[in-house]
């Protein structure tokens, strides 16, 4: 008998709010899709001009910061850590360990939609480990490996 394929789920901004801490200006991630439990995922981000960061980052060609591709790549695989690990306690806070591997292709401009695409490389215990690749229009913009640790604790809202 063939394999079923897995059920795909999704969370929306309002789910991704009571998952995360993060807040405007800092949330780099509207949605996420195609997640498999807790080993894969899609987040994804569209950039827009009015972001507090092209006042200041090549205001005459403005370029997303790379360090914020990396931290949408951490809340898109944190987001889907707190989900697998909630249960019915208060979420879990996801402190960011470790980057590895970074790699920037290509930049990323106001009027992008990029997809953060994670996939779980290895859990222990509290720590997580995804690799990350960030794409828009489906070419790859930037890449790494990262590692989150999950701690107990209530969010503040």
């Amino acid at each position: 008998m063939l394999d079923q394929p897995a059920s795909l789920e999704a969370m929306d901004i309002l789910q991704i709010l009571k998952s995360l801490p993060h807040r405007y200006p800092f949330l780099l991630v509207d949605k996420i899709i195609e997640i498999r439990g807790d080993e894969s995922c899609i987040g994804i981000k569209n950039v827009t001009m009015n972001e507090p960061h092209f006042q200041g980052h090549f205001p005459d060609q403005p370029v997303m910061p790379g360090v914020l591709l990396i931290e949408g790549m951490a809340q898109t695989a944190g987001a889907i850590c707190i989900r697998a690990g909630m249960k019915d306690a208060p979420p879990p806070l996801v402190y960011f360990m470790t980057i590895d591997k970074a790699k920037f292709r290509k930049p990323v401009l106001p009027g992008d939609r990029v997809e953060f695409h994670m996939r779980k490389l290895n859990q222990k215990r509290s720590m997580w480990w995804f690799e990350g690749r960030a794409k828009v229009d489906g070419v790859l913009v930037c890449e790494a490996e990262i590692g989150a640790s999950l701690a107990p604790g209530k969010v503040v809202r």
